[in-house]
C-alpha cells in the first residue's frame, strides 16, 4: 500500500507540475509574458492574472492529452490488463519552444498477449484525443475575434492597418523593433552599460511561425470573414487554436507507424510483424532523411570549411547511431549513414529550395535509441475483424489531418 500511495502522489505531483508549466507556457506563448526575465531573474511584473490567462491555453491542451491517455487506460481495463493512471511529463516553458510538457504516458503492468489487444489499446488514445481536439479547434475557428485583436499584443502594428503583414515580417523591421524594446526595457534587463550597447549594436530578434495542418486548412475554408484568420506569425496569440495545434502535433507523433508508438501498434495489428517491420523501417528512414535535409549544403560557407567538415562528421555519426535501431552490422550502418548524408547534400545542391526540418532529429534519435523501430511479437496473432480494420484506416486519416512537416519555424535575426 505505501508503494501504491507513493505512486499516486507522484502522479498527482507530476500533473500539478505539468499544469503549472503548461500554464506558464501559455502565458509566454499567447501574451508574451514570462515569469523569468532574459537573464533568469524573477519578473516582478508577472501577476496572478497573467497565470490565469495562461489557463486559456493549458486547460484545453491538457484536456486533450488527458482524454488521449484515458482512452488507453480504459481500453486496457476493458481487456483486463492492469495499467497505471497517466504520468504527465512537465517541461520548462521557453526552452526549445516548449508548450510546457512532453506529453503523458501510462505504464502497462501486465503482458499484452494478442495483436488485437495491442491494436485496441494503441488506437483508443489518438482517436479519443482527436475527437476533443477537433471540438476545440472548430470552436476556436468559430469564435475568432476581429482582425484588430492582434493589436493588443502588437500595438505597433496598428499604424500599418490590417495589411501590417506586408511591413512587419521583414528582417529590417524585426531588428529595428528589437532595438526599441531594448531601450524600453533597459532597467528590467539588469545589463551593464557595455552589455547594453553591444546588444543594441548587434540586436538579436526572433521570428516564430506556427505551422498548419490539413485540419486547420479545412477549418479556414468555413471562416466567413477571412480577415479574422490568424497569420502564421500570430497564431500563438490564439490560445484555443494553439492548444489544438500542439495537441494535433502530439497526436501525429504518436501515430507514426514506428515501433511501439500508437501508430506502430495499429500497423502491427493491421498487417502483422513482418510488414510492420518493413513499413516502420521505411518510415523511420524517411523521417531521418527529411530531418537532416539541408543541414549541410554545397557552397562557400560563412562558417568556414573546418566547421562545416566537423558538422558533416557529426551528422554522419548521428545517422550511424540512429541506424542502430534497424539492426545490421556496423559496416552497414556506417555505409547507410554516409549514403544518406551524400544524397541529402546532392539533393539540396540540385534543388536549392529544398529544405527539411531539423526539429525531427531529436525525435528520430529518441525513437531509434529508446523506443525502437520493430514491434515485439505477440503471443497470439490473428487477423483483425472488419470494424477494427475500418478504425485502423480512420487512424491513418487522423494522422493525415494532424501531421505537419514543420510544426514551428524559428528564425534568429542577428544584427
Amino acid at each position: 500500500m505505501p508503494e501504491e500511495r507513493r505512486r499516486i502522489l507522484t502522479q498527482i505531483g507530476l500533473f500539478i507540475a505539468t499544469f503549472v508549466t503548461t500554464t506558464l507556457a501559455g502565458t509566454e506563448w499567447v501574451y508574451g509574458k514570462s515569469i523569468w526575465l532574459g537573464n533568469f531573474a524573477w519578473n516582478d511584473q508577472y501577476r496572478w492574472t497573467d497565470f490565469v490567462n495562461g489557463m486559456y491555453f493549458s486547460v484545453p491542451f491538457l484536456l486533450i492529452l488527458t482524454v488521449h491517455e484515458f482512452g488507453h487506460y480504459f481500453t486496457a481495463m476493458y481487456h483486463k490488463i492492469r495499467s497505471t493512471l497517466p504520468y504527465y511529463i512537465p517541461f520548462p516553458p521557453g526552452i526549445f519552444l516548449s508548450p510546457g510538457t512532453m506529453g503523458a504516458v501510462i505504464r502497462i503492468k501486465d503482458r499484452v498477449r494478442s495483436n488485437r489487444q495491442h491494436f485496441d489499446i494503441g488506437i483508443a488514445g489518438p482517436l479519443a484525443g482527436f475527437v476533443v481536439a477537433v471540438a476545440v479547434i472548430v470552436y476556436g475557428f468559430a469564435t475568432l475575434p476581429p482582425a484588430e485583436y492582434v493589436y493588443q499584443f502588437h500595438p505597433e502594428y496598428e499604424k500599418f492597418g490590417l495589411n501590417y503583414a506586408d511591413s512587419v515580417y521583414t528582417r529590417s523591421y524585426a531588428l529595428k523593433y528589437t532595438r526599441e524594446q531594448l531601450e524600453l526595457h533597459k532597467d528590467e534587463l539588469n545589463l551593464t552599460d557595455e552589455q547594453f550597447e553591444k546588444a543594441k549594436e548587434e540586436p538579436i530578434g526572433m521570428d516564430v511561425q506556427v505551422g498548419s495542418t490539413l485540419l486547420f486548412e479545412i477549418c479556414k475554408v468555413f471562416v466567413a470573414d477571412k480577415s479574422r484568420i490568424p497569420n502564421p506569425h500570430e497564431m500563438m496569440h490564439y490560445p484555443l487554436l494553439l492548444a489544438g495545434f500542439f495537441a494535433l502535433f502530439f497526436t501525429s507523433l504518436n501515430l507514426l507507424p514506428i515501433g511501439q508508438l500508437d501508430g506502430g501498434h495499429i500497423l502491427y495489428g493491421l498487417f502483422g510483424w513482418r510488414t510492420h517491420r518493413r513499413i516502420a523501417s521505411v518510415a523511420f528512414v524517411l523521417l531521418l532523411f527529411y530531418a537532416g535535409l539541408g543541414t549541410v549544403r554545397i557552397g562557400t560557407p560563412k562558417e568556414g570549411l573546418p566547421l562545416v567538415a566537423l558538422s558533416s562528421l557529426g551528422i554522419i555519426v548521428f545517422y550511424y547511431l540512429c541506424f542502430g535501431a534497424l539492426g545490421g552490422s556496423r559496416r552497414d550502418r556506417g555505409m547507410y549513414a554516409v549514403l544518406m548524408f551524400a544524397v541529402q547534400v546532392l539533393l539540396t545542391w540540385v534543388f536549392p529550395a529544398v529544405d527539411g526540418y531539423p526539429g525531427w532529429m531529436l525525435f528520430a534519435f529518441v525513437v531509434g535509441r529508446f523506443v525502437g523501430v520493430p514491434h515485439p511479437h505477440s503471443d497470439i496473432e490473428q487477423p483483425l475483424d472488419t470494424k477494427r480494420v475500418i478504425l485502423g484506416w480512420i487512424s491513418l486519416l487522423v494522422f493525415i489531418l494532424s501531421f505537419t512537416p514543420a510544426p514551428l519555424r524559428l528564425e534568429i535575426l542577428g544584427g
